[in-house]
């Protein structure tokens, strides 16, 4: 009988925390059956960053003992996401002379050609090294190599995507996690995580981007060819979006979130133009359908031109074959794909989350599905070398040759 193993991913998000137990007996079918889920309001997490220690270990000790209590599983690590505008990307190159006297490249030849390219990134001020992702390696000038290990050379080269992070901010979500009595094992960049479970891999190969528009910031990763080549995060969210309705309609954040949940859409369409709104209560409120739309789709357009000039930066506007695709909870107001697609000029659809049939409309649960997903990934590597996820294939088992050149 094969066994079952039990994997937990922790999605510190601006607006909820959100933990995810999932099992999946080995060499079966791919789908995990969820044996918990949970969620508390997010306290200490500003922009998709941990500012209060105390508060956000509290808030996962608490969601620890319901999981604890509900699913009768010991849980000791868990598999983290990590955001912010504090993750950026850079990329690098890196050459090295084959060693051997043969000509073939070696393992050891490889390991130096990406350590080359480390040295070579320049980084912020106290930031270090997340992640690295080689997009290709280049054999006496001959390019587009995934694997160069036993090729013939004498000149070998890389380039590569490094993803770095804010040292301060990633140590803050690493203790809070500490603190409550858990494990690290592996800290994955939200948008890449999310890019597990609602990308295929032959939607990364043609060319796609997965834009995860959460309360606090919106994350956008691009891919192509099977890589990761381009990451950016805005600080930009649904949150904005209800503090947009508070402000336009002169109400209270709490009715304004819920008005943006039970009415709200992104697109005007003419038959919205007379439409009222009442709101009973102390103080009523009466507005027209009109109004609303047009405090929402500002902001949302807001987000969509932030992704569309992240695009031209690596010049993939109007190039991605795949499209958008779109997940996190703020994807869920109405008429949203038809905005995205006007905006971004590109087929854009809503994510549907693979592998877990419970939670496939369940766009708010990307991101903790997708750590779940890279934790039995990295699991069944069986390496014991945690932190090496791979957005294409390619960047598995590096992260150790990094360690000795953080900042």
């Amino acid at each position: 009988m094969p066994k079952t193993k039990v994997i937990t991913g922790l999605d510190i998000g601006s607006n909820t925390i959100k933990i995810l137990i999932a099992a999946k007996k080995r060499n079966e079918e791919p789908n995990f059956e969820v044996v918990f889920r949970g969620e508390e309001p997010s306290l200490g997490v500003r922009r998709g960053v941990v500012v209060d220690v105390d508060k956000v270990s509290r808030t996962i000790q608490i969601l620890l003992d319901k999981a604890r209590t509900e699913s009768g599983q010991k849980i000791n690590s868990v598999f983290v996401n990590i955001g912010g505008s504090h993750v950026s990307c850079a990329s690098s190159r890196g050459m090295v002379a084959v060693s051997r006297a043969d000509r073939s490249v070696s393992k050891e030849d490889v390991e130096r050609v990406l350590q080359e390219a480390a040295r070579a990134v320049s980084l912020p001020s106290n930031n270090e090294i997340l992640e690295t992702f080689p997009k290709e390696f280049i054999v006496d000038g001959v390019g587009g190599i995934k694997a160069a290990e036993g090729l013939q050379g004498g000149r070998l080269e890389t380039e590569v995507l490094i993803l770095s992070s804010f040292s301060p901010y990633k140590n803050n979500l690493i203790q809070a996690i500490l603190d409550a009595g858990l494990q690290v094992l592996d800290i994955v960049p939200s948008p890449i995580a999310s890019s597990f479970v609602v990308l295929s891999q032959r939607q990364k190969e043609l060319g796609a981007a997965v834009l995860d528009i959460g309360a606090g910031i919106s994350e956008l990763a691009v891919f192509e060819e099977g890589d990761l080549v381009h990451l950016a995060v805005f600080p930009i969210g649904s949150a904005n979006i209800t503090s947009d309705i508070a402000v336009g309609l002169k109400t209270d954040v709490d009715i304004a979130e819920a008005i943006k949940i039970q009415r709200g859409n992104c697109v005007f369409k003419g038959n919205d133009k007379k439409e009222k709104i009442e709101i009973e209560g102390e103080e009523p409120l009466i507005f027209s359908q009109k109004t609303l739309t047009g405090i929402i789709e500002a902001r949302v357009s807001e987000i969509f031109e932030e992704a569309q000039k992240e695009l031209k930066k690596i010049a993939r506007q109007n190039l991605l074959p795949s499209g958008v695709i779109l997940t996190g909870g703020g994807a869920k107001l109405s008429r949203i794909i038809e905005l995205a697609k006007k905006e971004l000029k590109l087929p854009c659809r809503l994510g549907k989350i693979s592998y877990f049939p419970e939670l496939e409309e369940e766009l708010g649960y990307a991101t903790v599905c997708g750590l779940v997903f890279r934790g039995n990934e990295s699991e069944s590597e069986g390496s014991g070398e945690q932190g090496s996820f791979s957005a294409g294939g390619l960047g598995n088992k590096i992260k150790k040759i990094f360690r000795n050149f953080l900042p």
